[in-house]
């Protein structure tokens, strides 16, 4: 199936030029191969220069801006009697960073949270002072960085500000970073990390060396910020935080020492951190930090004075910085006051006539830097306050409208759900009318306002709606290059095919067909809905592809090959690794395996099919859609399902039918818990396979975390955790229980206690249901007494376990199981002997009580032991 065309796009764009438009095409982001002209102005020197480049790659893009590789073309100094900009020379690949998003929907959410801070739109994208100040502290910090660590290679250079006319955004050169984050490392010492945090462990005996060397890096280089004065530009490297790791990476060139070539590359905040809204763990000591300092809103102020005391105190190490400091001064009065900013300026607000001026200075220029007006226009806005406001004013309302269209729809969801839920529609009248009027006002009031934007600011958008509303032949070729400019962005986002958008263009009727499916808020279901072949692979891949991959041996190879390759280009694998595993691909053990990991994944709907299934039997008999409700969460939550259970049967049938238990003791253990059971088979192969099931391991394990926004980002601590807590924690365990077993070899066994303490747990349940017979005239229900048939069967396990002596591991998980079902049985012939002539309670009542507490008990002791084996310390020999 075709992905992403860089080809069609251009096609695409093509025929928006031909259309002959007096307004420009508007563009989200660059294809590869595109050139772009500039005017850029150094950071050191302060020279402007005429900068041409072409972008080879789109890196990426989130909350800040977008981020592309550029190799530059050609430099033309402004003044060449200034000399040429520090860093920059023709044929030099660069990192472009343009401080808007690509996404409409990540570029909205920053902004709303701007404005509630500082009461106006995001700076660093159309304020240039704002811009050059950013660059500028980091140049500082880059220098200072050299003070600290020794090398100014800690921190990634920039070398020139600029503003892109076609996105209407500031923009930046850097120097390009050839780097990667972290490397997932096996451990099978994770016990030893947490007591090294305590001081009680010697370094030399830890694991994950790159993971605790750029740990170090990162709170020694906050430490630096804050020496600094870059109190807020901290938070970008503030490990609690637990999305801040990728904005350290380590230089490919910097060899095999872990702490070598770390190196700090992002230094523009995407969020504005609210003190009434915490995005991450770290932010709440954040914000107490900042109202310590007396900043209610944070983003990237940074305090002056403090720098130019540090600045005073390595003097050899900025005696050239004199130019630059004063720039960061007057860029950073110009904007800190370009904004109301009612958290920092307040009673300021009431008699400052020159913040008030460069309040309406910056909007104007805010306009003009995001296309909003042309150059009449913006002399015009900066000659009348009455006119900028009004401007500002109306720039208002599209977001009103959109908060308002927000609310209908979700006010009619509301009226849906309640009219589902059997609310009469009498009384939902009202609702449903407020809905509609709230939708339809707010999408009139905000393409109303943009229109009256568009006419009033730009003397091109004039020419065109005149033409528009004038020529049927311009009308007819506006709709085309509409159409076209459309389908690009729908290509980008997955909705449609090459091929459809093609077809988009030259029919628009096929366009319109779609427009409804917009509602799918899901690209990948938008696709699913409409396109017949998309949805034809996605089910047989889903369906059909499992069994192929069962029965098919060199499709089992080609996929291990897929997978290594993919993992490599996600440097998830050395090449070393990935030649290793290759070469052993076709051995009867990796076969096995992988027949293993395919017959795992034929049980990933079970789950899901079973929980609809009972859900829909409990809703048919009872009518409760809350307990139906209740049914499908329970499902996801409870640690063995219908899917875990069926992986557990699969890995002791294998076992069996291989006739060994030795080379499926880990999976057999691992594939009966929920999630953590899909890795039960990469885990195994460490026995056999270590470089194949550390990489197995991590390509599942950090592909199912990437699902997360923002937090599941590759490189990011959350990746790392899940890493661990499927592989090295596993591998802690198993090296744990190995010793342990070494030790219990040499002790005897031990199993009267198990009849102790079933009689303790029979007298604990016999008395409660004594009481309940002797009060309500019943035995207890299981919603009754829930919480003393989870405590009990866990303490039974727990306690077993500990007391077996020699015994192994899965003897005394047996005992618990036994102990458990016999404490159940005791307790049910004690009540019935004497009770068995009053309340009235059958044998069948008996009988029916004696079969579920068994079943739990039996689980539960279970899980008990499991628990309690995996959760104890270091063995030490007697």
């Amino acid at each position: 199936m075709a992905e992403y065309s860089v080809e069609v796009c251009r096609e695409l764009e093509g025929k928006f030029a031909a259309a002959g438009l007096h307004r420009p095409m508007r563009i989200t982001r660059y294809e590869p191969g595109t050139e772009l002209a500039y005017e850029v102005t150094s950071v050191a020197e302060g020279i402007k220069a005429a900068v041409t480049l072409k972008v080879e790659r789109f890196v990426g893009g989130g909350f800040a801006g977008q981020v592309y590789q550029v190799r530059i073309q050609d430099i033309q100094a402004e003044n060449s009697a200034e000399g040429k900009i520090e860093g920059l020379e023709v044929g030099g690949l660069y990192a472009m960073k343009i401080l808007i998003p690509p996404s409409r929907f990540s570029c909205l959410f920053r902004n709303v949270l701007y404005w509630i801070g500082f009461q106006g739109p995001f700076q660093l994208q159309v304020n240039p002072a704002a811009a050059r100040a950013g660059a500028i502290w980091q140049k500082f910090i880059r220098r200072a960085a050299q003070t600290r660590f020794g090398d100014e290679k800690a921190v990634v250079d920039i070398y020139a500000t600029f503003v892109d006319p076609n996105l209407g955004s500031c923009g930046e050169l850097s120097e390009w970073v050839d780097g990667r984050t972290w490397r997932l490392e096996v451990d099978d010492r994770m016990d030893l990390l947490k007591q090294s945090r305590r001081g009680k462990v010697d370094d030399s005996e830890l694991g994950l060396p790159e993971y605790r060397a750029k740990r170090k890096f990162m709170r020694e280089f906050v430490e630096l910020l804050h020496d600094v004065g870059a109190y807020e530009f901290a938070r970008q490297y503030e490990w609690s935080t637990c999305k801040s790791q990728p904005n350290c990476l380590k230089r490919r060139d910097s060899g095999s020492d872990p702490a070598a070539g770390l190196t700090a590359v992002d230094f523009r905040a995407g969020l504005a951190l609210l003190p009434f809204l915490p995005m991450s763990p770290g932010d709440f000591k954040l914000i107490i930090k900042g109202l310590m300092r007396g900043s209610l809103v944070q983003f990237d102020r940074g305090n002056i004075k403090k720098l130019e005391g540090f600045i005073a105190e390595h003097r050899e190490t900025f005696t050239d910085t004199g130019r630059m400091l004063d720039e960061l001064k007057e860029a950073e009065e110009i904007y800190r006051n370009s904004t109301p900013d009612i958290a920092h300026n307040h009673v300021r607000l009431l008699y400052s006539p020159k913040l008030w001026s460069t309040i309406f200075d910056r909007a104007v220029t805010g306009w003009a830097v995001q296309n909003k007006s042309d150059d009449v226009a913006t002399e015009r806005l900066r000659r009348s306050r009455i006119h900028t406001l009004l401007f500002g004013v109306l720039g208002m309302l599209p977001g009103i409208g959109l908060l308002l269209t927000i609310l209908g729809v979700l006010t009619g969801i509301g009226v849906g759900l309640a009219a589902l839920f059997g609310c009469r529609a009498s009384s939902l009248g009202w609702f449903a009318a407020a809905s509609g009027g709230a939708f339809a006002g707010g999408i009139v009031l905000s393409a109303g306002s943009k229109l009256i934007l568009k006419v009033w600011g730009r003397a091109d958008y004039r020419r065109h709606y005149k033409a528009v509303l004038t020529s049927w032949d311009y009308f007819k070729r506006a709709l085309r290059a509409k159409i076209a400019e459309r389908t690009i962005e729908w290509h980008r986002k997955g909705r449609i095919s090459g091929e459809r958008a093609r077809k988009f263009a030259e029919q628009p009727w096929r366009y319109f067909a779609h427009l409804p499916f917009l509602l799918l808020v899901f690209p990948s279901l938008h696709r699913l809905v409409t396109d017949g072949k998309f949805a034809k692979e996605k089910l047989r891949y889903i369906f059909i592809r499992p069994f192929k991959l069962y029965f098919s041996s060199p499709l089992r190879e080609q996929w291990l090959r897929d997978m290594v390759l993919e993992g490599k280009k996600k440097h998830i694998i050395t090449d070393e690794d990935a030649e290793t595993i290759l070469s052993r691909v076709k051995e009867p053990y990796i076969q096995r395996y992988l027949i293993s990991l395919v017959a795992h994944l034929f049980t990933l709907p079970l789950t899901q099919i079973v929980s609809v299934i009972v859900a829909a039997i409990y809703y048919r008999r009872t009518g409760d859609k809350v307990g139906a409700g209740g049914i499908l969460v329970l499902f996801q939550v409870i640690p063995i399902s219908p899917g875990s259970i069926a992986r557990g049967l699969y890995a002791v049938g294998i076992a069996v039918y291989d006739r060994s238990f030795k080379n499926y003791n880990i999976a057999v253990f691992l594939s009966f818990f929920k999630y953590i059971g899909y890795l039960a088979f990469p885990i195994q192969m460490t026995y056999h396979y270590p470089v194949l099931a550390r990489f197995m391991a991590a390509h599942w394990a950090t592909d199912a975390v990437h699902i997360v926004p923002v937090f599941g980002e590759r490189g990011a601590l959350l990746e790392h955790w899940v890493y661990c807590l499927f592989y090295n924690w596993p591998l802690t365990i198993r090296r744990r229980m190995g010793k342990r077993a070494e030790i219990r070899a040499k002790m005897k066994p031990r199993y009267w206690h198990v009849g102790l303490y079933t009689g303790a747990v029979a007298g604990c349940m016999a008395m409660v249901d004594l009481f309940y017979i002797r009060h309500a005239n019943a035995l207890p229900s299981l919603k009754e007494i829930w919480w003393l048939l989870a405590a009990l069967p866990l303490l039974n396990g727990a306690v077993v376990t500990l007391g077996c002596g020699g015994a192994p591991v899965w003897k005394r998980i047996v005992g618990a199981v036994v102990g458990g079902i016999a404490a159940v049985t005791a307790c049910t012939i004690i009540v019935a002997v004497v009770r068995a002539d009053e309340g009235g309670i059958t044998a069948g009542m008996f009988a029916k009580t004696w079969v579920w507490r068994s079943f739990i008990f039996a689980v539960v002791s279970a899980i008990g032991a499991i628990i309690t084996e995996l959760r104890l310390g270091e063995p030490r020999a007697e």
